[in-house]
């Protein structure tokens, strides 16, 4: 085990926060060795998809191997939960459910989501809506140990994820190493691409939790990197650590401008909130709830992101880098920065620890019984509303 110091970016920006978790490395088990830790079970992965079920592929391939639950949740067209239990093959027990509709399941009415609603800020996505449906599902179905696994990420071995889930004994949270493309967001991928050092953190595509009773719980807030909020305790980091290897499928982080606009504000609360407490290992992450905190780390960030655009322009032509497509998202990005106030940052965090109480009372209610698949995921819908449509063996 080891920790890293924080590394890259010089006075505006870190490209690490390994040094704030617990880094196993897997030189020994890959030489086969067994690790000091052992081997632990694994009740459930649960992939959030709005892709094709093919994409399950390697998710349905691991839950096999390991003998545990697969639980896919659907949305858009083109990701339906009878096409993926069609595909699902004999022996593995999961649960499919299409989950288009987020406003009718039984989610607390988040204080962080009102913040930003009716402004331009505002995240229209559904993973966050997913991935707190998970751990209420592993909740009244008695689990204790969940991987949450995107449908882009590729897991090599079984062993790998029976080494995290040892770790579960001692951690709340553990990542697993993600390599292939690195996992960042746009602006974050066009520093390491031009120089700067840029390393990838704990993330939600690949991450194993404990979600027994015991454990201090946390929830997805409605924002970019909504995972690094899941990783923050009552006061600073959840017990944390990241073991074992995957890989991410490749993509082009600079497609589309929207996508860096789009992450902007969540990258900045993150960065923001991560960047006080690389900076003393006493902090507490409620020390940013205050708009002079914010407004000094909003000037770094703008200084931050400019140094990465200057540098982008002195990209030499070719056909390495697509320098027109990394201008125009960073100027997207810029263009939203300039749009976030200190105030409302400052608004955010404050809400953040108003969710989390909510939250801790959400689970408070759940009904206290081990429930069959059917009663479990009629409890996620409210009252009133239309149940979700699913399909399932629990027997396998």
């Amino acid at each position: 085990m080891r920790h890293d110091r924080p590394r890259g970016g010089g006075e505006h920006h870190h490209g690490s926060h390994r040094h704030l978790i617990d880094v196993f490395e897997i030189d020994a088990f890959e030489a086969g060795e067994e690790p000091a830790h052992g081997r632990g079970a694994i009740d459930a992965i649960i992939v959030p998809t709005i892709r094709h079920p093919r994409w399950l592929t390697y998710a349905t391939r691991l839950a096999l191997d390991l003998g545990c639950h697969l639980v896919s949740l659907h949305s858009r067209n083109w990701s339906r939960a009878r096409e993926a239990a069609q595909a699902m093959p004999d022996g593995l027990r999961y649960i499919s459910a299409d989950v288009d509709h987020v406003d009718r399941l039984r989610l607390p009415d988040f204080e962080t989501t009102a913040v930003l609603r009716d402004t331009p800020f505002a995240r229209t996505t559904d993973l966050s809506a997913k991935r707190n449906t998970g751990l209420l599902l592993a909740r009244l179905l008695g689990w204790r140990r969940i991987v949450f696994l995107d449908d882009d990420i590729e897991v090599g071995r079984q062993a790998d994820v029976e080494r995290v889930a040892a770790l579960l004994d001692t951690y709340d949270v553990v990542g697993m190493h993600i390599g292939g493309y690195p996992d960042n967001s746009v602006v974050c991928h066009a520093h390491r691409l031009t120089g700067g050092h840029q390393e990838s953190f704990v993330g939600g595509g690949a991450l194993a939790v404990a979600v027994d009773p015991g454990r201090t719980p946390s929830f997805f807030p409605n924002v970019y990197n909504e995972d690094w909020f899941y990783l923050l305790g009552e006061r600073r980091l959840r017990r944390l650590a990241v073991a074992g290897q995957v890989r991410q499928r490749p993509y082009d982080p600079f497609d589309r401008p929207v996508r860096a606009r789009d992450q902007e504000f969540g990258d900045v609360l993150a960065e923001g909130v991560y960047w006080l407490l690389d900076g003393d290992p006493t902090a507490e992450w409620g020390s940013a709830a205050d708009a002079a905190y914010w407004r000094d780390f909003l000037a770094r960030r703008q200084r931050f992101v400019e140094d990465v655009l200057s540098r982008v322009r002195r990209l030499p032509p070719g056909p390495r880098h697509n320098r027109h497509a990394m201008e125009n998202s960073l100027l997207a990005a810029l263009g939203r920065l300039r749009r976030i106030e200190p105030e409302l940052c400052a608004g955010y965090l404050k809400a953040w620890a108003v969710d989390r109480e909510r939250w801790a009372a959400h689970l408070d209610e759940l009904p206290h019984l081990e429930f069959a698949a059917a009663d479990a995921i009629k409890w996620l819908v409210k009252d009133g509303e239309r149940g979700l449509h699913w399909y399932g063996s629990m027997t396998g």
